[in-house]
Order: structure tokens, then C-alpha cells, then sequence
């Protein structure tokens, strides 16, 4: 027993420490095993690290003195010592605009470069420690354990190698602003784990891969700023977050997309090319935190479906075609704290400059169209629980102001600048304490100021621009919030209604007054009151104590008013307290003389503007003592005695405008000691003596204007070596000698009325006297009357064809002016499609003599090729076709997509087609099918293209044409309609080289002489108001600025509102 006992035992402990000494061995294997591919991963990076440029060391610790290679930077490890994660952070600086390796430009998308992107996963590029340059290599996918890749804001170009894409446990795939180059593969049989696919800012193009929808874990999708083009899938609705702003997508967006939408929270469209509708089924996904679908080409109303988003906090569908109401049922977004329905600046202008032209270029048209609301904005909106932002500028919005603010104890910032709102500034309004930003400029609004508003408190409050009466009240301030934080959003916070409030209060500052003169860290406050019909005498200045203090920069404008009192009064009060004041009290009625000690009463003033009163007296020497000014406009008071000589003290005076008084004596040499000086504008006085030679040192001059004087000697010769100068007017003197050479500075035509000055003495106003001799004349500028044919400087063109080619210019900008007219004044249901006849006939009005058919005009035009292309507008390309020998026409070949309806169409040019007038170019024919518009007329050589006078500024200077330029030149001939005065009219050469009737215009309206204006008997005839109304509207569509010129549809609707009831 015992022997089998004990054999029992051996054989017992045999089996144990057999099996013992097995997992031993399995365990050594496996360690083994680890080893081995722990070095396998080693020999990855160290690959990886020597296929990089490294420049700033970042991988200069990965050596094999440091073993453990789980410990080099950037790396982490499992138990095993197998590499789960490569995460290298690249720091992209923004500033520079291209890397020094190989000099292309890359991104940042940092939180000073574009705070509105990326809501819910952004990070700050700016805190690495160098840069990784070079190729991702295929060893990267030796990394078999690896389950996150993130490389972003490095300089990593080329493609994504294959191997990548075959990876089985990767979850984050992150390569965010590098230079990545091909496209999304079309199929890939790894990456079924992923959860993040972060492409965003590289040079990706394509399309969106319907590959992708097998990655069923994918919650988070961002290719924003690439070249993805193509359609938006339906599957991305299942995403959490999705990110594909600034692309070159286009196409409707999938109603699908809110089939399986329960998981997302963001969804940013913005900057693309979709066209139709906002599906109405985003309203299922009860998720969605923010909604961006700006600068897109989106059509038809805002859906009402989308007032079930009760989580939805940001909603901004700006800069789109949108039409119809803004629906009430938004107030149901009880979340929603930013609604942003229009928008005047290109949120993306940072973003396109820092990528180059192309992608500014591509998104261009979509950034100028502007929506076309109509109604009011509904009474819920106001009374949304959590609304932060309301921002609605020239949305065509009318009806009275929401008087219900009762739920406005969150409400920031209210933009409803350049509308049609009527009646009063609503009381309630006074009952938003922590309203700080309120822009009511630019409307109809009437009625007076209620002192319990809280404009001292407000970092912007602006009514410029309506018809506000009674005085300027004493605003009770009460007790005021902190000063809002809007320099700079701090880059780890992302919450997105504090970056929209952020951002949209930096931009809104853009082109202001305050602007320019803002230091770092400092506060600007902005009070305009300019415009209205404010009286009485002001009682004190609207700033509230704490926001008083040397830090501050506070601008107070109320020009353009009926103001009264004594000059400067109360303006000066809180001067002292501040670091910067601007001043403008411009066009009023403040009378009085300007205190001796004005100088120790305000230094911190930096701008004043005090023209166009009824100040008089003498210029107080006290004044060189202000040496902060940059800015003095005393122009048009009835000022008189000397130019003081102290205000060669104020050595950063940049602009000086004493026009227009009774100033006598001499002009003081000392201003030739303002270095910074840009603009002296001493005309219309009494002055006297000679132009002191030292004004020759003022380098930065660019306007020198001493017109209408009694000044006498000679023009220095030195200031045809001022080159900055732009604008020279010596008109109307008693100036001799030689005119000194310039070029195209020293005209004939800046020094009229000086008849002792040579060579321009021979010319006068009524008998042109040619002198080949006189550098005047080589260069074009003589002088004749207005019945007689002269030549421009350099055009070459006569009155005659100057005339034809504005006629045919002025009936091409009609014509598509009544086209646009029909489409944008019928009622048609936003769901209509596109019908009609498919027939490839040509409608003729009027015979040219020649067979003129589709297949002609088709064969004339070289099948619309562009060698033939003589101009392209906004509706369309125009051909230069020669249907037979000698019979030439023009071809208009409208944009198919730009027009619904092809029976209205017909019918309505048809009308147009019945037209004759010596003034109109002949609408010959037309073709329009459900894939074919076309216009034809006659044919007018130098005509089509566009006449100086007419053309838009962007036009003259890029050759390109859009919408907007068409505002501008119908915004020309409204003019011409008003005044009865050409664009370029003779009676403007007064005025100097370049003044046209747009100059005339803002000139007169500034100074408040809008009457003179109109031609003689109209403004007698109709209401002032609305020519007034009308005369803004002509000058609003030729402003410079693409952004705040009004769309056909605008100026449509607007001139809509200004047509007297029918009887």
C-alpha cells in the first residue's frame, strides 16, 4: 500500500511539477514573445524617426541609449511594452503663413485665427514645442497594437500609405493640419474600430467614401478645410459630431440625414457650395448642441421642424439665399442662446488669407449672397430663456421692434443694423442687464430715448442712421455688470456661444473709429447717436463711472444731428478719465467759441470733429497743447484770425481740416514740423501770402487742398517730390510762376482760376486754347465747354462714344435689372421646380436679316467657348457670335439654376422683348428650356464689357464681375435718374481728377445737403423722406465694400417699401 502510496505521490508531484515547469516555459515564451515584438515596435519609431525632418529635436531623445523606448516622448506603452498610442503634437505658428522647409502654407486653426471652429473638439496649436516635417511612412502600421495616431499641426505631406488604412485596432486616427495630400480611399478593410477620423485642414480632395459607413464606431468625422467635393452622404447623421466646413461640397443635403441623427451634437456645414432646402429633418436629431450653415447657397425658408431642437444652443444659417418668415417655432429651441440669421462679414477671411487665393476664390460667390427674410422677427424668439445673441443686420426684417423682453436677463448682443424697423426703441429693452452690445443703426425707427436704457454700461449702443428726436437723455446707469471679455477668446474654453460673442464683437469693431487708435488690453466703448434728429443741448456724457479709467477708449458720435449749445459744453467732462476720447458732434447747431484753455481740458482727446457748426471766434493758440490729437475737423464754422502756430506741437496730428471758415493770414511754416501728417485741408478761407517750401517735408502727405484762398507766389517745386501725395488742389488763387512737374499730380485741372500761373494761363473755362508746347496739354488736360467734343486723358473715346457705349451699358444693367426684378417680385411657392418646353427654338422680336437659330447661335459662339467670352456678370457669361458674315451679336448666357420657372420666364420676356427706346439695347430673341437660357441683342463693340462711370471698383481693378457689381452700376444710374447728371458729369471738374457722381453723393450727404442734390423740381414734387430714402438706397449700392452693398433682391424689396399706396 505503501509503495503504491508513495508511487502515487511521486507520480502526484511528478504530474505538478510537470505541469508547473510547462507554464513556466509558456510563460518565458510569452515573455519572449513580448520582447520581441516590444522591439519590433522599437524598430518602428526608430524607423519613423529617421524618415522625418526634425529641426526643433523633438524625437532627439528616441536612441537606443534610452532603452525603453515606452518611454520616449510622444509614446506610451501596454503592459507588454507594445505602443498603443503615438501622439506628437506639432506647433503650426499662424503668423508666419508658410513653414521654412519647403515654403507651402499651412493652417492653424488656433483660437485667435478662427474661434468658431471646431465646437466640441478644438485644441490650441499653439503650444508645441517644434515641428515634424516629412512623409507617414507604411512602418507606421508595424505598429499592430496601435490605437491612436495623432499627429496633428505638423508638416507631414503626401499621401496616406494603404498600410494605414488596413490598420485593425486603430480607434483615433488624428492628422489634423498637416499637408496631406490624395484622396479618401475608395475601400479599406481595417480601421473597424475607429472612433475619430480627424483629416481636417489638409489638401485632401474627393469625395466622402460611402467606405466609411462601415466603420460603425466612427463618432467623430472632420475634413473641414480640404477640397472634398461632391454630395454630402446620408449616413454621416449618425455621427456625434461632424465637421466639413470650408470645402468644395455642393448639392442638396440629404433629407436621410435626419433618419438616424439621435447622436449628434455638432454639425458644421458652413462655407460650402449646398444648394435647396435645409432638410426639415435635421428636426429629428434632438441632440444637436450647434448648427452651422453659413456662406452656403442654401434656398427657401428656414424649417419650422427645426424648433424641436430643444438642446440646440448655436443657430446660424447667415450668408445663404433664405426667404420667407423666420419661423416662430424657434422660440421652442428653449436651449438656443446664439441665433445668427445675417451676417456683414466673411466669417472665413482670416482663414482664406492664412491658405492662399484658391479657397477664397472658390468660396467667394457664396460669401456674397445675403438672405431676403420677410415679416418680423416672432414675438418667442424674445422670450427664449438662454438667449445670448441675437444678430440679424440687413435681413430686409420690418414691423415694429419686439416690445416683450420679459426672458432677456441672458441677453448679451442685439444686431438688427440696416433694416426696415419702425416705431420706438421699446421700454423693455431697459429691463436687459447684462445687454452690452445693441446695434439698432440704419432703420426707420422714431420716437425718443427713454433715460432708463442702460447706454452707459453698453460697450456699443448705435441708433445712427433712423429718425430719433427730442434731446440726448441723462441715462440712469444704475449698477453695471463686469466688462465683457471680447479681446480674444482664451483658448481653453470652447464654449460656443462665448466664441460667437467673441468673435462677432472683434469683427463688428473692424473698420470703426476705435479700431485704429485700440491698444492691447484695452476696452472700447462705441456710443453713436449720429444721424437722427436729436436736439437740445447735451447734458452729460453716457458713461457710466466703472467703466471709466485708463484702460478705456470711449467714442461718442452724434453728428448728423440738430444739436445745440455751446461748444465744446459737457463734451470734455470725463476727458481726463479716459485714455482715449473720439469725438464727433459734426453737422449740428453747437454755436459758441472755443475756450482759451481748451488745450488742459481734454489730453487724452484723439479724434474731434466739430464741423459744420456754428462755432466762431479765433482758433485759441491754447490748442498745440491737445498733443494727443490724430484727428481735428473744425471745417465749415465761422471761424476767423490766424492759424495758430502751437499746433506744429501736436506732432501725431495725421488729419487736419480747417476748410470752409474766415481763417485769414498766412499759412505758418511751422506745420511743415508734422512729420505724421496726412491730409491738410485749408480751403475756402481767406488765406493769404505763400505756400511755405517746408510743407515739401511732409513725406506722409497724401492730400494737400489750399483751393479757394488768396494765396499768391509760387507752388513750391518740391511738392511734385511728395510721393504719397494723391489728391493737390490749388484752384481759385492768386498763385504765379511755373506750374512744377509731376506726374499726373500737377494738372491744369487742380490749379483753375489762377490766371498768372503758367503754363495754364492760356486755358479758360469758356475758349480751349491748344499749346503743343505745354506739358499740359501732352498729357490730355485741356479745358472746353461742355457742347464741345473732347477727348479724356487717356481713354481716346469722344462725348459720342463715351455716350454709346453708356447707353449700351445702362440697357444691359436695366434689362437684367427688370429680369431680376420679375423673379425676385413673384410669389412662387419655394418648392417649385424648373418646367417647360425642352424644344430647341428661338424666340425672335426683331429680324437681323438672318436665319437665327439654336444651332446657329450654338455653332456662332463655338459652343459657348471662351475665346469668344466678352464679359461675365452674375447672371451669366456673354459671346461675341457672328451668326453670318458681318452680322454680329451679343449671346447672354444665363445660369440656368439662377431662375425657377421657364413658362414665367417666357411670358415675361416676351414683354420686355416688345420694347423699343433709342436708350435701350435691342433685345433681339431668347432661348429657355429646362437646360438652356439665353438672351440675344445686338452687338455693340466696347459696349458690353462695362463703361468707366459704371463699373464697380472690384470690376475695374479684377476684371471680374459678380451680382454685386450689377448693384453697383444700377446704383449709378439711379443716381443719374435723381440728380439728372451724368456719372461723369463736366459740371464735377471742380472737384479734381476721379470725382464722379458717387463722390457727389456721400460728399453732399455728409454735409448734410441731400436736397442739392435732386434735379430741380423733384424734390419740390415728392416727399422728402423718401427721396432721401431713395437717394441712401442709389448710394448703399455703390459703396466699395462687397459685404455691405445690398443684392438686386434687397434694393428690389426696399424700393418696394418706398412705392406709394395705389388709389
Amino acid at each position: 500500500m505503501g509503495s503504491i502510496c508513495f508511487s502515487s505521490s511521486v507520480i502526484k508531484w511528478y504530474s505538478f511539477n510537470k505541469l508547473k515547469l510547462l507554464s513556466v516555459v509558456w510563460v518565458l515564451a510569452l515573455s519572449v514573445n513580448g520582447v520581441v515584438l516590444g522591439d519590433s515596435d522599437e524598430s518602428a519609431l526608430l524607423e519613423f524617426k529617421n524618415s522625418v525632418s526634425d529641426p526643433s529635436g523633438l524625437l532627439s531623445s528616441w536612441n537606443l541609449i534610452n532603452t525603453n523606448h515606452c518611454f520616449w516622448p510622444g509614446v506610451s506603452c501596454d503592459n507588454d511594452s507594445r505602443v498603443v498610442s503615438l501622439n506628437i503634437t506639432g506647433h503650426r505658428n499662424s503668423n508666419k503663413g508658410k513653414n521654412s522647409e519647403n515654403g507651402s502654407p499651412f493652417f492653424c486653426p488656433g483660437s485667435v485665427q478662427y474661434p468658431l471652429y471646431g465646437f466640441g473638439i478644438r485644441r490650441d496649436c499653439q503650444d508645441g514645442n517644434g515641428i515634424l516635417f516629412g512623409k507617414l511612412i507604411p512602418a507606421i502600421a508595424k505598429l499592430t497594437e496601435l490605437r491612436v495616431l495623432s499627429l496633428p499641426f505638423n508638416g507631414f505631406r503626401g499621401e496616406m500609405p494603404g498600410e494605414i488604412w488596413r490598420m485593425q485596432k486603430l480607434e483615433v486616427l488624428d492628422l489634423e493640419g498637416n499637408m496631406i495630400t490624395g484622396s479618401l480611399p475608395i475601400s479599406f478593410d481595417g480601421l473597424r474600430n475607429l472612433r475619430v477620423l480627424n483629416l481636417g485642414f489638409n489638401n485632401i480632395g474627393g469625395e466622402i467614401p460611402s467606405s466609411l459607413s462601415y466603420c460603425t464606431n466612427l463618432a467623430i468625422l472632420n475634413l473641414a478645410g480640404n477640397s472634398i467635393n461632391g454630395t454630402l452622404p446620408a449616413f454621416v447623421g449618425g455621427l456625434k459630431a461632424l465637421y466639413l466646413s470650408l470645402n468644395q461640397l455642393g448639392g442638396a443635403v440629404p433629407r436621410e440625414i435626419g433618419d438616424n441623427c439621435d447622436t449628434l451634437e455638432h454639425l458644421d456645414l458652413s462655407g460650402n457650395f449646398f444648394v435647396g432646402g435645409i432638410p426639415g429633418s435635421l428636426g429629428n436629431c434632438g441632440n444637436l448642441r450647434t448648427l452651422l450653415l453659413y456662406s452656403n447657397l442654401f434656398e427657401e425658408v428656414i424649417p419650422s421642424e427645426l424648433g424641436m431642437l430643444g438642446k440646440l444652443e448655436v443657430l446660424d444659417v447667415s450668408r445663404n439665399s433664405l426667404s420667407g418668415s423666420v419661423p416662430r417655432e424657434l422660440g421652442n429651441c428653449s436651449g438656443l442662446s446664439v441665433l445668427v440669421l445675417s451676417n456683414f462679414f466673411d466669417p472665413y477671411q482670416n482663414v482664406n488669407s492664412s491658405r492662399g487665393d484658391y479657397l477664397l476664390d472658390q468660396s467667394s460667390s457664396a460669401n456674397e449672397d445675403f438672405n431676403f427674410f420677410q415679416g418680423k422677427i416672432p414675438a418667442e424668439i424674445a422670450t427664449l430663456p438662454n438667449l445670448r445673441m441675437l444678430w440679424a443686420p440687413s435681413a430686409t426684417l420690418e414691423d415694429s421692434l419686439l416690445s416683450d423682453w420679459g426672458a432677456c436677463e441672458k441677453l448679451e448682443m442685439i444686431n438688427l443694423a440696416f433694416n426696415f424697423f419702425t416705431g420706438e426703441i421699446p421700454h423693455e429693452l431697459s429691463h436687459c442687464n447684462k445687454l452690452w452690445y445693441l446695434d439698432l443703426s440704419n432703420n426707420r425707427l422714431k420716437g425718443e430715448l427713454v433715460k432708463e436704457i442702460p447706454v452707459p454700461c453698453m460697450t456699443l449702443f448705435d441708433v445712427s442712421g433712423n429718425f430719433l428726436s427730442g434731446q440726448i437723455p441723462s441715462f440712469y446707469s444704475g449698477s453695471c455688470e463686469s466688462v465683457p471679455s471680447i479681446y480674444g477668446y482664451p483658448s481653453g474654453i470652447y464654449d460656443p456661444s462665448s466664441a460667437y460673442l467673441s468673435f462677432f464683437a472683434n469683427k463688428a469693431k473692424s473698420g470703426s473709429p476705435i479700431q485704429s487708435l485700440e491698444g492691447d488690453g484695452e476696452i472700447s466703448i462705441l456710443h453713436n447717436f449720429g444721424g437722427n434728429n436729436f436736439t437740445g443741448t447735451l447734458q452729460s456724457m453716457p458713461i457710466a463711472p466703472v467703466r471709466l479709467g485708463k484702460q478705456t477708449t470711449y467714442a461718442f458720435l452724434a453728428g448728423g444731428n440738430k444739436l445745440s449749445g455751446p461748444f465744446p459744453g459737457i463734451l470734455f467732462e470725463k476727458c481726463n478719465e479716459l485714455d482715449k476720447l473720439i469725438l464727433n458732434v459734426s453737422n449740428n447747431r453747437m454755436s459758441g467759441q472755443i475756450p482759451a484753455d481748451i488745450g488742459t481740458m481734454c489730453r487724452s482727446l484723439k479724434l474731434l470733429d466739430a464741423s459744420n457748426n456754428q462755432i466762431t471766434g479765433f482758433i485759441p493758440p491754447g490748442i498745440g497743447k491737445m498733443v494727443s490729437l490724430v484727428s481735428l475737423n473744425l471745417s465749415c464754422n465761422f471761424l476767423q484770425g490766424p492759424i495758430p502756430t502751437s499746433l506744429s506741437q501736436i506732432k501725431g496730428l495725421k488729419y487736419l481740416s480747417l476748410a470752409g471758415n474766415k481763417i485769414n493770414g498766412s499759412i505758418p511754416s511751422s506745420l511743415g514740423k508734422l512729420q505724421s501728417l496726412e491730409v491738410l485741408d485749408l480751403s475756402s478761407n481767406m488765406l493769404s501770402g505763400e505756400i511755405p517750401n517746408n510743407l515739401v517735408n511732409l513725406r506722409n502727405l497724401t492730400a494737400l487742398l489750399l483751393n479757394d484762398n488768396k494765396l499768391s507766389g509760387q507752388i513750391p517745386s518740391g511738392l511734385a517730390n511728395v510721393t504719397m501725395l494723391s489728391a493737390f488742389n490749388v484752384s481759385f488763387n492768386n498763385l504765379s510762376g511755373s506750374l512744377p512737374l509731376s506726374n499726373n499730380l500737377m494738372k491744369c485741372s487742380s490749379v483753375l482760376g489762377n490766371p498768372y500761373l503758367r503754363p495754364c494761363h492760356v486755358f479758360s473755362l469758356t475758349v480751349p486754347t491748344p499749346d503743343s508746347g505745354s506739358s499740359a496739354v501732352a498729357q490730355g488736360y485741356t479745358v472746353s465747354p461742355p457742347s464741345q467734343s473732347q477727348k479724356s486723358g487717356n481713354s481716346g473715346f469722344n462725348s459720342i462714344e463715351i455716350a454709346s457705349i453708356a447707353s449700351a451699358s445702362a440697357i444691359v444693367s436695366v434689362l437684367l435689372a427688370l429680369i431680376v426684378l420679375f423673379f425676385y417680385t413673384r410669389k412662387w411657392s419655394p418648392k417649385s421646380k424648373i418646367m417647360g418646353s425642352t424644344r430647341k427654338e428661338v424666340t425672335i422680336f426683331t429680324d437681323i436679316g438672318v436665319p437665327l437659330t439654336f444651332e446657329n447661335v450654338v455653332r456662332a459662339t463655338g459652343n459657348f467657348n471662351a475665346s469668344n467670352c466678352i464679359g461675365n456678370g452674375g447672371f451669366g457669361a456673354t459671346y461675341k457670335a457672328e451668326i453670318s458674315p458681318g452680322v454680329l451679336v451679343a449671346i447672354k448666357r444665363l445660369a440656368v439654376g439662377r431662375f425657377q420657372g421657364v413658362q414665367q420666364f417666357h411670358a415675361e420676356i416676351k414683354t420686355l422683348g416688345r420694347l423699343h427706346h433709342p436708350n435701350l439695347v435691342t433685345l433681339i430673341g431668347y432661348h429657355a428650356s429646362e437646360t438652356e437660357m439665353f438672351l440675344v441683342y445686338n452687338y455693340l463693340p466696347g459696349g458690353v464689357a462695362g463703361t468707366f462711370g459704371y463699373v464697380a471698383p472690384e470690376y475695374a481693378m479684377t476684371c471680374r464681375v459678380s451680382d454685386k457689381a450689377d448693384v453697383y452700376s444700377y446704383g449709378v444710374v439711379l443716381l443719374e435718374l435723381l440728380s439728372d447728371k451724368k456719372a461723369l458729369d463736366p459740371s464735377f471738374s471742380s472737384f479734381g481728377n476721379g470725382f464722379n457722381i458717387v463722390a457727389w453723393a456721400c460728399m453732399l450727404l455728409k454735409q448734410g445737403r441731400a436736397k442739392e442734390f435732386f434735379t430741380a423740381g423733384l424734390w419740390d414734387a415728392g416727399p422728402h423722406d423718401d427721396l432721401v430714402e431713395v437717394l441712401h438706397l442709389a448710394v448703399v449700392c455703390t459703396v466699395d465694400s462687397l459685404s455691405t452693398r445690398p443684392t438686386m433682391k434687397q434694393v428690389v424689396r426696399r424700393l418696394k417699401q418706398l412705392q406709394p399706396p395705389s388709389c
